[in-house]
């Protein structure tokens, strides 16, 4: 029986063994034949016992799909993303940007990457990254229908997004901007918030703030406790409607602002902002004990085999 291999975040492993997390062997998935539903066997060493899961994956063209709400659709291959892997990740300490380090044995970079090429409403994944790292994801394409483009990173974020638009297909309904050092982000809620993003022109994923937070002045001393009630922790992706966002770039150049996330651009224009609420599980990995907190989330290694996202 053929096997061929799945994107390291698509695979799941119970093991008779968690004395070691390192992969000897590259995963195998086999069909198993003659089940009432698609079946996929997935396991991670060849000495593990393997898990069964469903799948959804069929081998027929599917039909043309659609996400509603309120009588608005986001379309088959409608939206492009921009991922932005062009960050230098000085305070993860490492020789080479955070991005590319190995989560579980896979550039972080590319977590998210399969995610969204595994999406039907994304027609083009746009890369924003220095060339001599192309090849990470030009290798790992495969076979996905949507377009792979890169665009160079910018001496700031907002340039590396704007790099990133230029390479935007003029058609595109929604751009879909997320941090490639994001790599948790569930397809779940990236449907939620292009959805937003089309009701709205601009929406954001978020979570509510769990934490007390004070302001302090530049002595370290309280000034004020702030109402948790009504802050929002930004994530990404963030979306945005390319003319919209395309008049926030013509003010922000032309007035030299600095921003510091997408949708900052946005709010210059006066025009309003929704949060989607997503998901606590989609941190950013800026530290080593982030990289500690992605791999206890991930859980590969569990004696009991969690489901990941899985988005075939």
């Amino acid at each position: 029986m053929a096997a061929f291999t799945l994107p390291f975040h698509l695979r799941l492993c119970s093991s008779s063994s968690s004395s070691s997390s390192s992969l000897s062997f590259p995963p195998l998935i086999h069909r198993l034949p003659n089940t009432a539903a698609p079946t996929t066997q997935i396991c991670s060493k060849r000495n593990a016992k393997p898990s069964l899961i469903s799948c959804s994956a069929q081998s027929q063209p599917q039909p043309l799909q659609t996400v509603e709400s309120g009588g608005d659709v986001v379309r088959e291959r409608s939206v492009s993303v921009v991922l932005l892997a062009g960050g230098q990740g000085k305070r993860m300490g490492a020789i080479i940007p955070k991005q590319y380090l190995p989560l579980f044995g896979q550039p972080i970079a590319l977590f998210s990457f399969h995610t969204f090429f595994h999406m039907f409403e994304v027609k083009e994944v746009v890369v924003v990254c220095d060339p001599s790292y192309r090849d990470v994801f030009e290798d790992a394409k495969g076979n996905y229908e949507a377009e792979l483009k890169f665009a160079l990173p910018g001496k700031e974020r907002q340039d590396s997004v704007y790099n990133g638009l230029q390479a935007v297909d003029p058609s595109s309904e929604l751009v879909c901007i997320h941090d490639s050092a994001r790599p948790l982000v569930l397809s779940s809620d990236v449907r939620k918030v292009l959805t937003d993003g089309l009701l709205n022109g601009a929406a954001v994923l978020g979570v509510p703030v769990k934490a007390t937070i004070k302001e302090a002045n530049s002595e370290s001393f309280v000034v004020k406790t702030l109402d948790r009630k009504t802050l929002w922790e930004m994530q990404t992706p963030q979306v945005i409607k390319p003319e919209l966002l395309r008049k926030g770039f013509e003010l922000v150049n032309r007035e030299g602002l600095e921003v510091t996330d997408d949708v900052s651009i946005v709010e210059h224009l006066k025009h309003p902002v929704y949060i989607t609420e997503g998901s606590y599980t989609n941190i950013k990995v800026t530290t080593p004990d982030d990289m500690l907190l992605a791999e206890r989330i991930l859980n590969i290694d569990s004696e009991e085999s969690i489901v990941l996202p899985i988005h075939l």
